[in-house]
């Protein structure tokens, strides 16, 4: 459970605000504005803190109910602005394009997929077939896992298979597109976590013991180890 102790706001005023960011089109302001309308008087400033703080947490207590995905996964990167530079965001859903995983890098290159395919594979194991673009370096990183492995994973350039994680990206690009870019590296990183965990949620891609949940918002709050706020 999250601790939030020494905060100056309750539980559920943290919980609101930062769901809110990370699940609609929204920016820090927006929120300040409607909590303003719900008499609440808290800064964006502040909103902006508990995201970094809070949503990486969150995203990792709830990878422990994530529901298992396919082995056969779809691989693309799209640009995410930080600080006025493209970075790449990595990502991965299986062919019912239920999310894989996802990383965030300062480079697009093999070093950087390497790492992206080393994280994936250690949450979900490894998959038994990858469909990615022409990349090299993406298929690069899999010529060096596969180096080490008796059974190879099927590496797929069919453009058409790519289509369901380019779609995908959208649906993060559209929750982004309001935030006008990141001021850091590590913020966008969080921020992103929480982004990815809201999409996995409408995915149905959580199965949390002895909870009975209806809405979105009780999944999030359920995850974060938290009674919905009244």
């Amino acid at each position: 459970m999250l601790s939030f102790k020494g905060m100056r706001f309750s539980i559920d005023v943290i919980l609101v605000c930062i769901r809110w960011y990370v699940a609609y089109p929204l920016s820090y302001l927006h929120i300040e504005e409607m909590m303003e309308e719900r008499g609440v008087s808290v800064d964006h400033s502040s909103i902006n803190r508990w995201a970094i703080c809070f949503l990486p947490l969150i995203e990792k207590m709830a990878r422990k109910h994530k529901r298992p995905v396919g082995g056969s996964w779809r691989m693309d990167e799209t640009c995410i602005k930080v600080k006025g530079v493209w970075k790449y965001l990595y990502r991965a859903v299986d062919k019912q394009g239920k999310t894989v995983d996802f990383l965030l890098t300062a480079k697009r290159d093999m070093a950087a997929a390497n790492r992206f395919f080393d994280k994936a594979m250690t949450a979900n194991g490894v998959p038994d077939k990858v469909a990615m673009d022409k990349s090299g370096a993406n298929k690069a990183a899999i010529d060096k896992i596969n180096a080490g492995r008796a059974v190879p994973i099927t590496v797929r350039k069919v453009k058409y298979l790519n289509n369901i994680v380019e779609q995908d990206h959208r649906a993060i690009k559209r929750v982004t597109r309001p935030m006008l870019g990141f001021k850091s590296f590590r913020s966008a990183s969080n921020v992103l976590a929480g982004v990815e965990l809201m999409h996995m949620i409408r995915k149905g891609q959580f199965a949390i013991d002895g909870v009975t949940v209806v809405s979105f918002a009780d999944q999030f709050y359920s995850l974060a180890g938290q009674v919905r706020p009244v």
